[in-house]
């Protein structure tokens, strides 16, 4: 049953467990049991490409063998788990939805945006329309909704949110490898990350500024910076100079896949995604 169908025939009478798929951390245990393991920093490019499906990590699979293992799965479940389900009778027009998304993980969008994409290619779609299927894609468990949150106004604002995937291996199986999308996708790990670990993750808006991740567990909070690289100092002035204008105590981290000198500025903590998602420290 979908989660949904579960909590009306079982109202008060189940505990649910969000079950992700593999960790890096697990990734690299399949990977040292059943393949070959290398360089931590290099199996984080592989773990990008490939994602966490337990499957894929079972013996060594070429990108294209993953992919049509991948594309089994996100087939199976948008035509059983949305289309039939829900009787939709536009799947074509779902596909493309479902592809638009994808293309736009980790930016905000509305369905203005959403609308104008489907006209290029002489298609319409009212909002409520729109939404709906973008709710039943989260049902499925395909992406997940990260909402922006007010630093000043300590408030969750319902306009502008952010879609992940439930795996980055769905984008790349659907609309095959790009290097211009890794930055997007190096988000996408951080955000699982975050929610494995029981942390309700949002955007960040602070002014006219963007937060990637504002992280809140309980009493603990972390602000997060995702970059692959900082190749100017304008560029680190800016990623810096976000954090540094949140003034609170918090831990504040700028996670980054290019080589740079360890230690913290002024209180921020400059780490490795590979060494983040490793840690055990938050």
């Amino acid at each position: 049953m979908m989660s949904s169908k579960i909590s009306t025939y079982l109202t008060g009478r189940y505990v649910s467990f969000r079950i992700y798929p593999l960790s890096f951390s697990e990734y690299l245990t399949f990977r040292k049991v059943y393949t070959e393991l290398s360089d931590i920093h290099m199996e984080l490019a592989n773990y990008l490409r490939l994602g966490g499906f337990p499957a894929l990590h079972l013996q060594k699979y070429s990108f294209d063998d993953a992919y049509t293992i991948v594309r089994d799965i996100y087939n199976s479940t948008i035509f059983t788990d949305i289309v039939r389900r829900n009787t939709i009778r536009k799947a074509d027009q779902l596909e493309r939805i479902v592809r638009f998304v994808f293309d736009n993980t980790g930016r905000t969008f509305s369905a203005s945006t959403i609308s104008k994409y489907l006209k290029s290619e002489n298609r319409t779609i009212d909002n409520e329309t729109f939404y709906s299927y973008l709710t039943k894609l989260e049902n499925a468990y395909i992406i997940h909704r990260c909402s922006r949150y007010d630093v000043q106004g300590k408030e969750i604002l319902k306009t502008q949110e952010k879609f992940y995937l439930a795996d980055p291996a769905f984008r790349y199986s659907v609309l095959g490898y790009t290097p211009y999308s890794t930055a997007a996708m190096l988000e996408n790990l951080i955000y699982l990350e975050l929610r494995r670990r029981g942390y309700d993750v949002y955007v960040g808006k602070l002014d006219n500024m963007e937060i990637d991740f504002i992280a809140v567990k309980q009493e603990n909070k972390l602000y997060i910076q995702v970059t692959r690289e900082i190749a100017s100092p304008e560029t680190e002035q800016r990623e810096y100079g976000r954090l540094l204008d949140i003034r609170d105590n918090y831990p504040k981290y700028i996670l980054r896949t290019d080589a740079f000198a360890d230690g913290n500025y002024e209180g921020i903590k400059t780490m490795h995604i590979a060494d983040f998602l490793l840690s055990d420290e938050y």
